[in-house]
């Protein structure tokens, strides 16, 4: 790979990127059996998130245990993951269930 490259693609990448700032709410989510993004390199990415972010924001991480690249497979499997992103994003617009 050539230097220009390199540098091309470190304008993108997610751990290199993380500064000392303000991040929004984040939930991040991963799949253990991810061919893609190995489970450790969202958590790797979390951890310096955690250390280097100056908020009090969410910070929340799932580990889908039985997923892939693309999450769960099956048929109602994948809505299962939905919902908790939406209960994420409820939660932080103050929605409660009833």
């Amino acid at each position: 790979m050539k230097k220009k490259e390199y540098d091309y693609m470190m304008t993108y990448s997610p751990y290199d990127n993380v500064e000392a700032k303000d991040y929004p709410n984040m939930l991040i989510t991963t799949g253990y059996f991810d061919s893609q993004v190995q489970y450790w390199e969202p958590q790797k990415w979390m951890a310096k998130l955690r250390d280097m972010k100056t908020d009090d924001n969410l910070l929340v991480m799932h580990v889908n245990m039985e997923a892939g690249h693309g999450g769960k497979s099956g048929r109602f499997r994948r809505y299962r993951e939905v919902a908790l992103e939406y209960a994420f994003m409820f939660n932080l617009a103050g929605i409660k269930r009833k």
